[in-house]
């Protein structure tokens, strides 16, 4: 492969190098010449993307899953026993099944 560099120096990375080394447009790539005269093309380290790359990126990952899981519309005490059981565990002291005293574990903090 060869390609011509531009006016302004400058060449576009063919798509299957750009799969390869996981890079979109706007991503940073660093170039590195070996010791046999040669050059290698990296996606830059996340310390020189900086954490603003990293942060859209985990934002886009984010935006794909908002909302898959549809609206609970239920409480907390319900989706905790949904979760883990609550309420089939008698053993469990937090569960109250009887007006009375609150355990520790389950007093509000003020």
């Amino acid at each position: 492969m060869s390609y011509t560099l531009t006016t302004k120096s400058q060449v576009t990375l063919p798509k299957a190098i750009r799969e390869h080394l996981k890079v979109a447009p706007g991503d940073a790539v660093d170039f590195r010449i070996v010791a046999d005269g040669s050059v290698r093309v990296l996606p830059a380290s996340l310390e020189r993307r900086g954490a603003d790359h990293v942060n859209k990126t985990a934002l886009a990952k984010f935006r794909k899953l908002q909302g898959m899981g549809g609206h609970w519309g239920g409480s907390t005490d319900a989706l905790m026993s949904l979760l883990r059981g609550y309420d089939q565990d008698v053993l469990d002291p937090g569960l109250a099944t009887e007006p009375g005293p609150v355990p520790a574990a389950r007093r509000k903090r003020k």
